[in-house]
Parts: C-alpha cells; sequence; structure tokens
C-alpha cells in the first residue's frame, strides 16, 4: 500500500501553517522541502509544521526537518512542530523518530495548534 504526502497551507495569526499528512519519506520529503521554501521565499518567517497526521518519517523527512529549521534560523524566523505526545497509536511517529535519534531538543514541539502559535518558544 502506497501512501502519499499531503501539504495543505493556511495562516493563522501571522504563522504560516503547513499540515503535512502521510508518509515522509525518501520520495515524499522533496514535496515538503519545496512547500517550506516557498512559504520563506514568500516572505513568512514564522512557520509551523502540523506533522500529528504523518504515518512514517524516515530519515530523509528528518533531514528535511533539520534543513527547515535551519533556514527558518537563518532567517531570523520562529518554527514549531505539532506533534502530539499521545494519540490515536500511542503518539505521534514523527515525535517518536526525533526523539530515538535524539534531535527533538532542537526543536520547538507543541501538542496543538494553539500552543504552537499562542506562546512564545520553550527554549531558543
Amino acid at each position: 500500500m502506497v501512501v502519499a504526502l499531503n501539504v495543505t497551507d493556511d495562516e493563522h495569526g501571522g504563522w504560516a501553517v503547513l499540515r503535512v499528512s502521510g508518509e515522509l519519506d525518501l520520495m515524499t520529503s522533496p514535496v515538503l522541502r519545496q512547500r517550506v521554501h516557498d512559504v520563506v521565499a514568500a516572505g513568512r518567517h514564522r512557520l509551523v509544521l502540523d506533522l500529528s497526521e504523518v504515518l512514517f518519517c524516515d530519515s530523509s523527512g528528518v533531514g528535511v526537518l533539520i534543513a527547515t529549521r535551519r533556514l527558518i534560523r537563518s532567517c531570523q524566523g520562529r518554527l514549531c512542530l505539532i506533534l502530539p505526545a499521545r494519540g490515536a497509536v500511542d503518539g505521534s511517529h514523527v515525535n517518536r523518530v526525533l526523539g530515538a535519534l535524539g534531535v527533538r531538543r532542537l526543536f520547538d514541539v507543541r501538542p496543538d495548534l494553539a500552543a504552537a502559535v499562542g506562546e512564545e518558544p520553550l527554549s531558543a
């Protein structure tokens, strides 16, 4: 079974919001990378990536997330990831992958959109 990646964009309180669903892997990660670049090229430097509906993420997907962090930081912007701690199958797959790789601490992780756009980052 092949699960495609779907990325939709929105704006909420001055934040660009990309909602990602499906699988984030070698074949699909370039789609997310391009959407992030399009957002930044449009001058939007406060970005929320809602990854709560991502079913699978491999190293290519993690690479896109790290590259997104680097790009947003180079613009003096802010990046928040929405990664619920608990969910339908005991939490977000991406949350578990980032934790297992030891890179979750690099990101400002929030449980939902309200928390992502309504607070200052927990760490710089």
